[in-house]
C-alpha cells in the first residue's frame, strides 16, 4: 500500500486540504464566488433593466410610428380634399371665362353684322341716289328736275339709312 502512487497522491491531496483549511483558503474561496455571484446578479438585474428599458423604449416608437403614419394619412387626405376643391374651382373659374369669351365673341359679330348690314345700306342708297339721278338728269329736264332730284334723294336716303 505505501508503494502504491495512488496513496501517496491521496496523502498529498488530504494534506494540501489541511493545509488551505489551515491557512483560510476556503474562505478566500467562498468570498470570491460570493463576490462573484453578486456581480453575476447585479449584472442580471442591469440586463433586466435594460431590457425593460429596451421594451418601453419600442414600445414607445412603435406608438411615435404609429401617430406617425396616422399624420401622413391626414395629410395625404387633407392635401386630396384641396386639390379637389382647386380642380373644381379652376373648372368653374375656366367655365365662366369661355362664357364671357363666347358673349364677347357674339357681340363683336353682332356689331360686325350690323356695321356690315349698315355698309351695305349705305353703298345701296349711294347707288340708288346715283342711279336716280343719272335716270332723272337724263329724262327730266329743268328746275322741276332739280327739285324732285333733290326730294327723291333726301327720300332715298331717309328710307335706306
Amino acid at each position: 500500500m505505501f508503494a502504491e502512487p495512488e496513496f501517496w497522491v491521496a496523502v498529498a491531496f488530504v494534506i494540501l486540504m489541511g493545509v488551505f483549511a489551515y491557512l483560510g483558503v476556503h474562505r478566500t474561496v467562498l468570498k470570491a464566488l460570493d463576490h462573484r455571484s453578486e456581480r453575476i446578479k447585479s449584472e442580471l438585474d442591469d440586463a433586466r433593466r435594460l431590457k425593460e428599458e429596451a421594451a418601453k423604449l419600442l414600445a414607445e416608437y412603435k406608438a411615435r410610428h404609429a401617430s406617425a403614419e396616422r399624420e401622413a394619412q391626414d395629410i395625404i387626405a387633407s392635401a386630396k380634399a384641396e386639390a379637389e376643391r382647386i380642380a373644381a374651382e379652376a373648372k368653374t373659374k375656366m367655365e365662366d371665362f369661355v362664357v364671357r369669351r363666347t358673349k364677347t365673341a357674339e357681340s363683336k359679330i353682332a356689331l360686325a353684322e350690323a356695321q356690315a348690314l349698315a355698309d351695305v345700306r349705305a353703298a345701296a342708297a349711294n347707288a340708288a341716289v346715283t342711279a336716280a339721278s343719272t335716270i332723272m338728269s337724263q329724262s327730266v329736264k329743268g328746275g322741276l328736275a332739280d327739285d324732285l332730284l333733290a326730294k327723291g334723294i333726301a327720300e332715298v336716303r331717309a328710307k335706306l339709312n
